[in-house]
């Protein structure tokens, strides 16, 4: 477990299961597409676990061959683009006032998502988050570069690249991937109660917290 501490000299969040609790609409569209696709209706309570991994991977896992799930993958994201990505979310109540809290006391925060990064964008607009992060990163568009350690490595770069200081960087996320993923880079991971995640897939972060002012604690001391 890595046991570094604050003051944070910038902060990572994930989005799904952190920022936003986006499971209804993204299980909603899922179940639409398999439907679409003449597939099995899937059991929507395994449904929820595909809510942060890279949409691929998922799909691959349920049974679809790598050309088949590129083409689920369009359908979703058809119904996806012509309700708004953000159709079904939700902000979890007290997250604006955190992260204005937070960037108030001088740390720099962006996202690093394993969503695809222009659906990123219009969530984080929609929802008028967008002034308190430096940095928007997700998936590529053709899920590429979609596992959660090469988003946080491009995110790095890009933070990197404007002067901010990472030399006591912090992950916020809900699932294993993100304690994977940033672990990989050496960075300690807070994993959220409220998400979409399993208390074992907490196991490597350094905190497990379950509100808002938990988490603050830890980001403000």
């Amino acid at each position: 477990m890595n046991t570094s501490s604050g003051p944070w000299s910038c902060v990572l969040f994930d989005l799904d299961g952190t920022l936003t609790d986006s499971a209804p609409g993204i299980v909603d569209r899922i179940d639409r597409t398999l439907k679409q696709l003449g597939r099995p209706a899937a059991d929507r309570d395994d449904l929820f676990s595909w809510v942060g991994p890279p949409m691929l991977e998922s799909l691959e896992q349920y049974g679809f061959t790598p050309n088949e799930a590129i083409e689920a993958l369009d359908v979703y994201r058809s119904i996806s683009e012509a309700e708004g990505p953000w159709s079904g979310s939700s902000v979890y109540a007290g997250i604006p006032d955190l992260l204005s809290r937070v960037k108030a006391a001088g740390i720099p925060l962006a996202v690093a998502s394993s969503k695809p990064e222009y659906q990123v964008a219009k969530v984080i607009e929609h929802f008028g988050l967008k002034p308190h992060f430096e940095i928007l990163c997700g998936a590529s568009a053709d899920e590429t570069i979609s596992a959660k350690a090469d988003v946080i490595a491009e995110a790095l770069r890009r933070l990197h690249h404007r002067g901010i200081d990472l030399s006591n960087t912090l992950y916020v996320g809900d699932r294993i991937h993100d304690v994977e993923g940033a672990t990989a880079h050496g960075l300690p991971v807070i994993i959220v109660d409220w998400g979409y995640g399993t208390a074992a897939e907490a196991q490597g972060s350094l905190a497990h917290v379950a509100t808002i002012s938990e988490l603050e604690k830890h980001l403000l001391g």
